[in-house]
């Protein structure tokens, strides 16, 4: 056999490179871990910063209006009381809601802006209208995310396009923000995207859960507040 026709010679992989099985079994080994399991990789941080950030404004006769199934989110936040109303496309739909105009305390939309079929201007302009004067609005997003139609899946958000959105509306920026890093998109490109983080300080993947490269998000968010 002549040089030109051999085999070529397999690549090792290099320092700090190991083969895709190798990387798959040691996280399966932190992922069982110990340490409660709530929520996924792209949830955890952005899960603790909105966490009860709602609570304050929250008491037995209020409203909130839940985009979507973001009932869950709505809890998080802080709201236990308040009365939690939803608005699921498509027989509702974010860009013309159905409420009326300052009749609601608290709008929450999770992991939703990405696939309003329209201007996400309007959309966020909607979300106020129908706040009463002091009333808050949530909007988490993504930023760096894989194309999830469902049912179609059209805008990518930074903190600063959450902010534009909401001063452009005339709404005052409580908190905008946004989480992810490089070690985070290779444990979702493993396939650990949607299993239950441990959150024990010496898991590594819960580490990684909780850097932060604020070049590199992957979900975004922001709270409005509508004046008066």
């Amino acid at each position: 056999m002549t040089p030109a026709a051999a085999a070529p010679a397999k690549r090792r992989p290099g320092p700090g490179r190991p083969h895709a099985d190798l990387r798959r079994s040691l996280l399966d080994f932190a992922y069982a871990g110990p340490g409660p399991k709530r929520w996924h990789i792209t949830r955890l941080f952005m899960y603790r910063t909105l966490s009860d950030r709602l609570a304050a404004f929250d008491g037995a006769g209020k409203t909130c209006l839940c985009i979507s199934a973001s009932k869950g989110l709505a809890r998080i936040a802080g709201l236990r009381q308040a009365e939690l109303l939803e608005a699921t496309y498509p027989e509702a739909s974010l860009l013309d809601l159905p409420q009326a105009e300052a009749s609601l305390d608290f709008v929450v939309s999770d992991q939703v802006l990405e696939h309003v079929e329209g201007d996400p201007f309007r959309a966020i302009a909607e979300s106020l209208r129908v706040l009463r004067p002091g009333g808050h609005a949530i909007h988490t997003t993504c930023f760096i995310n894989e194309i999830h139609a469902a049912p179609g899946d059209f805008w990518r958000f930074t903190p600063r396009a959450l902010e534009l959105l909401g001063t452009t509306a005339g709404a005052e920026v409580v908190l905008s923000g946004g989480w992810g890093n490089r070690a985070a998109l290779e444990v979702i490109d493993l396939g650990f995207r949607m299993m239950p983080v441990p959150e024990h300080p010496d898991n590594p993947v819960y580490q990684i859960a909780m850097r932060q490269e604020p070049d590199f998000p992957i979900t975004t968010w922001v709270i409005l507040r509508k004046p008066g």
